[in-house]
């Protein structure tokens, strides 16, 4: 039996039309997503796919895994495309109370005007944006910041240790936790191209209330047992429940780049069953700041 050339035409149609309405996004938060991970890596869904948000304490107990290799050219791959510049918001640190703030290159990239919201209705104005040619962050300047957070940047990390994550998440206040999963090597293409060496967390909990993507968080600082900084959040893939952070490597390297050196300042340590009230804290001293990015801003 022939199938009509009507039926055909109609699937094909079909097909083009689903395609189209399930490919990306609009939101206007910058928060990268991978499009593409290698095939060799291609792994079941997450726990937390479909909305379904992780227990907000998540037990963190157990030996600690190896230390973490250096990175190879021969990491897992993840590609990611950055698209052109639009208003939206994302999540910065300070480093030192002279008023230099970390975040990702990408919150900030194309945007004539950049601010930092601090509460109250209050907005400072970023005076001066530097952003990385190799990695995905930017240097934020403004004339001082209240509270410094403590980096450590040169310490052996090890496969299974937690990372907190503070930030804005859909531009509400919000946290994460997670486990160090591996390296990886995180490729750009779109607006700029460059390729990093990136760290891989599992995610293990969040803010309940937060389903879904964790967008706005980007810039955001990973944080250890001991409450210093060891990453700065960059992407995630929801499918797979992993968040990615610069390495601590890019950082110490950007910020020689700029002539900077942070003295260090607030740590304090953080657990699974505190992590929430500690990112509140870092939010209300205002060492962790949401940030806004205006594209066509006079």
């Amino acid at each position: 039996m022939r199938i009509p050339d009507w039926v055909v035409y109609a699937v094909v149609l079909a097909v083009i039309v689903g395609t189209l309405f399930s490919s990306g996004s609009n939101d206007s938060d910058p928060f990268r997503t991978p499009t593409e991970i290698a095939e060799s890596d291609i792994r079941s869904p997450s726990p937390n796919e479909g909305g379904v948000a992780p227990p907000s304490a998540p037990s963190l107990e157990g030996e600690l895994g190896p230390a973490l290799p250096d990175s190879h050219p021969f990491d897992e791959r993840v590609l990611v495309q950055v698209g052109s510049a639009e208003d939206g918001i994302g999540t910065a640190f300070a480093i030192n109370e002279a008023g230099a703030w970390l975040t990702a290159r990408h919150v900030v990239d194309g945007c004539t005007r950049v601010g930092l919201a601090v509460g109250n209705g209050r907005m400072v104005r970023v005076d001066e944006v530097r952003t990385s040619d190799n990695s995905d962050l930017a240097l934020l300047i403004t004339d001082r910041a209240p509270v410094a957070l403590q980096l450590d940047l040169a310490r052996e990390l090890h496969v299974g240790e937690p990372g907190f994550h503070v930030g804005f998440p859909q531009g509400m206040t919000g946290e994460a936790v997670s486990v160090l999963e591996s390296r990886s090597n995180l490729v750009t293409r779109g607006r700029y191209t460059m390729e990093e060496p990136v760290l891989a967390w599992a995610e293990k909990g969040r803010t309940e209330g937060i389903e879904g993507t964790l967008s706005g968080m980007s810039g955001g600082p990973v944080f250890d047992r001991d409450g210093a900084v060891i990453g700065v959040t960059v992407a995630e893939s929801p499918r797979r429940g992993r968040i990615y952070s610069a390495s601590p490597d890019s950082i110490r390297r950007f910020l020689d780049d700029q002539g900077l050196v942070a003295p260090g300042g607030d740590a304090r340590p953080i657990s699974a069953s505190s992590y929430a009230d500690e990112a509140d804290r870092l939010r209300d001293s205002r060492a962790v700041v949401k940030v806004l990015c205006r594209v066509n801003a006079p």
